[in-house]
Formats: C-alpha cells, structure tokens, sequence
C-alpha cells in the first residue's frame, strides 16, 4: 500500500488559516478531488469539522485523540492514532491512502508515508497552520507540473 500526504500550501508554507484554507482555487480543489476520488482519505478531527460532511466517493479515516468521539456518517471511521488508521488500510489491501492534513496529522505522518504531493499556491499569506519543513536529506522533488495559480510537486523518498 502506497501512503501519500497530499497537501496545498502557501510560498511561505501556510496551511491554514483559523481553520479554514487562506484561498481558494477551484482548479487546485479539482486536482485534489480526481487524485484522491475512490481512495481513503485520513485526516484529523478539526479537518473533517471543517469539511461539513464527507468527500464523495472516500472513505474517511477521522483521527481524534477524543474518546467516544463519533460521527453519524457511515463512510467515516474513527481512530485514536495514526499508526492503527494506517494498519487498518493495510489490512484491507488499499491499493492508497491519502493524508489530506491538518497540520498535526502531516507532522505525525511526513516520516511514514511513500509520497508527497504538493500543490504550492503562487501566493504568500498569513496563518497560524503550516506545513511541516520538507528535509531535502529524506525528499527529493520528483516531478513539477505548473499551472496558472499553482505549481503541483511531488516528491519522492531518497
């Protein structure tokens, strides 16, 4: 099973800001619907809140550090920790898994996962979330796709 951290963030690293994502950009929310439709998705507790409602067409691994935390959703499935959502995928032969954030939920699982896939917003902005630092010892970047607002960078392990 291929782990994959996929995330869009800012020139100067800016994930989030109050909860919510400092722009928006329909092309790079299309571009995280096709490459994530059809696989689970992992997230944590205050990134699925922010959502509303699940994804269509994902199963939603919600990781909370709340007990008797649940949801009324049956494509969501609640873990305490990130190792057990990961174990939980393996077990069921996903052929991916995407971590689509918040910014603890990256920082537990930038050194576990396979990939990332970086869409980086061509602005700077302000923000009390930020991606984790990409250690060029451990990533290198493998491909660069650039488009109008974004650039999309995937980086490998090395």
């Amino acid at each position: 099973m291929k782990k994959i951290i996929i995330s869009a963030k800012s020139k100067n690293g800016v994930i989030g800001r109050q909860g919510e994502l400092p722009w928006h950009s329909k092309d790079e929310f299309l571009h995280f619907k096709t490459t994530t439709f059809g696989f689970p998705i992992i997230m944590g507790r205050k990134t699925f809140q922010s959502l509303g409602k699940p994804l269509k067409g994902r199963l939603h691994l919600v990781i909370t550090r709340q007990k008797n935390f649940s949801l009324p959703f049956r494509e969501v499935l609640i873990f305490n920790d990130l190792k057990t959502a990961f174990a939980y995928c393996e077990r069921n032969n996903f052929e991916k898994v995407y971590v689509i954030g918040g910014g603890e939920i990256y920082k537990q699982a930038i050194n576990h996962v396979d990939e990332l896939i970086i869409s980086i917003i061509n602005i700077e902005v302000n923000g009390d979330v930020h991606f984790p630092l990409i250690d060029p010892a451990i990533w290198k970047e493998a491909s660069r796709e650039k488009r109008n607002e974004f650039d999309i960078v995937v980086y490998s392990k090395i």
